[in-house]
Formats: C-alpha cells, structure tokens, sequence
C-alpha cells in the first residue's frame, strides 16, 4: 500500500497571471501558500481475482478492465501516460470539499502522481511532480487551469511563484518573521459558501477575456511585489495587506461575469461592516471557500457574521506532496 498526502492551497495575490495564455505574452507572478489540508491518495496492486482490472474510490466507485472506460479524467490521464501495466485499486480522501477553490483538483493530479511514481519505486521532486501535473491537466486533459496550483500541491510552503515567457517558473520562499507569520495566520478566516462549482467554464470566460483586461491583470500581477514588501517589513502594519486584498477583489470581480454572486457579494459586505479589511473568493469564484482578512481584535465580531458557514482553522505553509506510507511487501 502507498499513500501519498498532498495540500490545498490559499492563493493571495497574482491570480489570473498564472495562465499560460497569459505568461508567455507578459510574464506573470502569484504569493500565497499550502495549508494543513490535505488530499489523501492510496493506491496499491489488484490481486487479479475481480471480474474487474482497475478499481478507483472517490465520490462514485468505478470498477473497470481498462484505462479508456475510467470517468475520473486526471485518473484516467495519470495511469495512461505513466504507462501503468498492472491492475490497480485507488482510494481518495479529502480534508475540505472538492471544487471549492482551494487547488483540490490538481492536488489530486499531483498526489496521484507521486502514489504512481512510489507504487512503481521511483522518488519524485517537487519540480518534476509540479511539471507532470501541469502537463497532464493542461495538455492531455486540456482543462482550462493555471500553472500555480500544481506548483503549490508538489512544493507546498509559503512562496511566490513567478512565470516566465519562456514557459519556466521560479519558487521563492516568502521570509518573515515567526511572529509576523502567526499574526498572519490569526487575521485569516477561511469561510465556506457552501456551493462548490465546476471552475472550468468560468476559467474559460476569464481567459477569452484577456485582451479585455490587460490593466486589471497587470495591476494584479504588481500586487505580488506590493505584498511581499508588506509581509518581510515588520514595519509596515499588516493591516496594508487586508486593504491590498480588498483592492485585488475588487479587480478580479471585473475579469468575468461570474466570478462574484449576489450571495458573496452580500457576504462579503456584511463581512466588511463586522471589521474584515478585505477578503477575496479563492479559485475561479462563483462559490467555494471565501478567504477574509481581520484585525486579530476585530476576529469574533466577523466570526459572528458568519456563523451561518462553516469556517476552517488553518496554518500556513505546509509542506509538499509527501509519501506518508510505503509498504511495498503489502501490495
């Protein structure tokens, strides 16, 4: 049996950029960071005595003798391209919700990955694990989906990712203080609208409009360098950061029709009224998880606003793609 575990995400600033239709003209740059959530993947050799070849667990349960009869289309693309030969049994688990947001479909990809690798006895890096993923989801599956969640899911930490016109990308940790981080942490609320949404189409509305929206993407595109400098100066209050993601939502509303709803809109304001500085819908939009920014002091009254959701606790910059079982003499 190998697990493999591999963390969602909480993108800040710089969403958007990470779009190869974007990247290869101008260049593009995101922070943000991996959080103590995880996508559990498990997956070990079938005993050839099923009436089927290949079994895989996650919200439905498919049972079936070859790769082209998969549904699950990153299950499908990864056993196919990775040239699996034997039978296998794959089992998913997840700490949060699927399509809300917060990187779980390529966290899935990337996890998936990395089981494969291991089931097979080789040892992944993060880079080439980050690669693969993009690869399959961008090139085999063709969905329409950045660059900077398969580089979150296999590096994991709290970096800034920046995008090259010629296709590369760089990783670069965020340095701050310990003490900066955990004020951090505690001005985060990690809320759920409870509506969990198919990103691809409202991706797909975002990147035909580009060339619509070069300012509104350039501008958050240089948010990236504007909250670096807020987060390594123990000088400037950490309060700028709330404002400049109020700033960035307020752009990144403007990119398609959809991306906001009357439900977040109204959320998001009763939110401000409770004391959030600023917030913004995580992923595509539309729905999942809504990341808000509050003053530590000003935490309960916005928690009372939103009782009526679910809100998670996280911790910041959690490590990468990782092989947590490998039992071999199992399989």
């Amino acid at each position: 049996m190998i697990v493999s575990r591999t963390p969602f995400r909480v993108s800040l600033f710089g969403g958007g950029t990470d779009y190869p239709a974007w990247y290869l003209q101008h260049g593009g740059a995101v922070i943000g960071t991996a959080i103590d959530k995880y996508c559990y993947i498990s997956i070990r050799k079938l005993p050839p005595f099923f009436a089927h070849r290949h079994r895989i667990v996650y919200s439905i349960v498919e049972n079936v003798r070859e790769f082209s009869e998969i549904q699950h289309p990153a299950v499908r693309a990864v056993l196919t391209e990775m040239r699996v030969e034997d039978g296998v049994e794959i089992h998913h688990d997840g700490d949060l919700p699927a399509r809300s947001g917060l990187g779980s479909s390529s966290s899935f990809t990337v996890g998936l990955i990395n089981a494969v690798h291991a089931l097979n006895g080789k040892m992944s890096t993060s880079r080439d694990l980050a690669l693969e993923a993009i690869r399959i989801e961008q090139d085999v599956i063709k969905e329409n989906v950045g660059s900077q969640d398969q580089i979150w899911a296999a590096y994991g930490g709290f970096n800034r990712v920046d995008f090259g016109r010629d296709g590369g990308f760089s990783v670069s940790p965020v340095i701050m203080p310990p003490e900066r981080r955990d004020e951090l942490r505690r001005s985060l609320i990690l809320a759920f609208t409870g509506v969990s949404r198919i990103a691809d189409s409202l991706a797909r509305k975002q990147i035909e409009n580009f060339d619509q929206r070069q300012v509104q993407l350039r501008s958050m595109g240089q948010m990236v360098d504007e909250a670096q400098a807020i987060l390594a100066s123990p000088s400037r209050p950490l309060a700028d950061l709330g404002r400049l993601l109020h700033e960035s939502w307020r752009l990144k509303r403007e990119l398609a029709e959809g991306v906001t709803t009357d439900q977040i809109d109204t959320l998001y304001q009763a939110a401000r009224d409770a004391g959030a500085l600023g917030g913004k819908v995580l992923g595509a939009g539309g729905g999942g998880f809504v990341l808000f920014f509050v003053d530590p002091a000003r935490r309960k009254a916005v928690l009372e606003t939103l009782k009526g959701l679910v809100t998670v606790n996280i911790k910041l910059g959690a490590e990468g793609s990782r092989i947590v079982v490998y039992e071999p003499q199992g399989l």
